[in-house]
């Protein structure tokens, strides 16, 4: 089970999991969105990219920093929706063979006992194996109460 909203508080830190990020990722994930933008799917033409070599689609990072935060278990049982995602960056390349991690912690908590529990904001990082941030934001997500 994961935690309640009363479980959070501000200061909280959350490592994840790592993750490597392999051609399979993203050919599936060209293949599930329809964005097959040849950066992200040709190696031939990614080498003549400023990048040199093929890069994960900006999204898909994002979709992987999900599942990340998914499987540390805070939210199972307890999360009632991702809110929103503020000040999303894209801050460098994602490539074949990197290895990501996520690092969370929580900047805010607001009860919002009309929904039965409240929403907890979430200071996000994805880092490659260089410990170089690839992508930060805020998340947002609605958090049941223990029940009474």
């Amino acid at each position: 089970m994961g935690r309640y909203f009363e479980e959070f508080s501000v200061g909280q830190k959350i490592v994840t999991e790592k993750r490597t990020i392999t051609e399979n990722d993203i050919m599936t994930f060209a293949a599930l969105s329809g964005d097959d933008n040849r950066i992200h799917t040709d190696p031939e033409f990614s080498k003549t990219t400023p990048f040199g070599k093929q890069i994960a689609h900006g999204i898909l990072g994002l979709a992987i920093a999900s599942g990340l935060a998914w499987q540390t278990g805070i939210l199972d049982g307890a999360v009632i929706a991702f809110r929103e995602i503020n000040e999303w960056k894209f801050v460098a390349p994602v490539f074949i063979g990197d290895v990501v991690q996520a690092e969370m912690e929580v900047t805010g908590t607001k009860a919002l006992p009309r929904i039965g529990g409240g929403a907890v904001t979430i200071n996000f990082k994805m880092k490659n194996q260089k410990d170089e941030v690839c992508q930060r934001g805020i998340w947002n997500v609605l958090v049941m109460s223990k029940p009474k």
